[in-house]
């Protein structure tokens, strides 16, 4: 029988698998533009995590939210 995860189990979940993709990505960054420096790789971070391409809008599929928008 498969064990369903309680809604705490299945936000912490989340929350370290969201963790886990930003660290992949930072580190990816810093393969591809070794020079970088923190600060710089930073940037480029939030950039990829507000611009992802297939996720201009979010993850999900339906009308965007405006809910999360940041300004600038």
């Amino acid at each position: 029988m498969e064990k369903r995860l309680s809604p705490l189990e299945a936000g912490t979940l989340t929350a370290e698998l969201h963790e886990f993709g930003v660290r992949m990505m930072r580190m990816n960054i810093k393969r591809a533009h070794p020079q970088a420096t923190d600060e710089e790789i930073e940037t480029r971070l939030t950039e990829w995590l507000h611009t992802r391409p297939g996720a201009e809008h979010g993850d999900a599929d339906g009308v965007p939210s405006r809910r999360f928008a940041t300004s600038g």
